[in-house]
């Protein structure tokens, strides 16, 4: 079974998430405009039409949808077969939230990682 076939994203909790962005923005360039979030997007080498997207964002430090990790971070990783990959890790024993989520440019599932860090997974739509 193919697992990741990218990052999807990097999600930071910030206590002055726009006052951050700006930060980034004005030091390193990240063209954040007026939102928490930048959508970088690449030619996609296995489908040339769909491209890549991957996302750096920030949430607010009380946000929950960390949750249950403690860490100030999360990443998304990209991949193919979202309910299929959940299975084998349930088999293989790791942790996996019972719910997952479809949007309409994806569906989403969680898992932790052995030291507590929440991890995103991403099957996203098809374009």
């Amino acid at each position: 079974m193919e697992r990741v076939t990218g990052i999807g994203g990097v999600f930071l909790k910030a206590k002055d998430a726009p006052a951050l962005a700006a930060w980034y923005e004005k030091h390193l360039g990240v063209p954040f405009a007026k939102g928490l979030y930048v959508d970088y997007i690449s030619p996609n080498p296995d489908q040339p039409d769909v491209p890549v997207h991957t996302v750096f964002s920030f949430f607010k430090q009380e946000s929950d949808y960390f949750s249950p990790s403690a860490s100030p971070f999360m990443i998304n990783f990209r991949v193919k077969d979202l309910h299929g990959l959940l299975a084998e890790l349930r088999k293989e024993g790791v942790w996996v939230a019972e719910k997952t989520q479809d949007e309409g440019y994806g569906k989403f599932g969680w898992i932790m990682d052995p030291e507590g860090n929440k991890i995103e997974l991403w099957e996203p739509a098809a374009e």
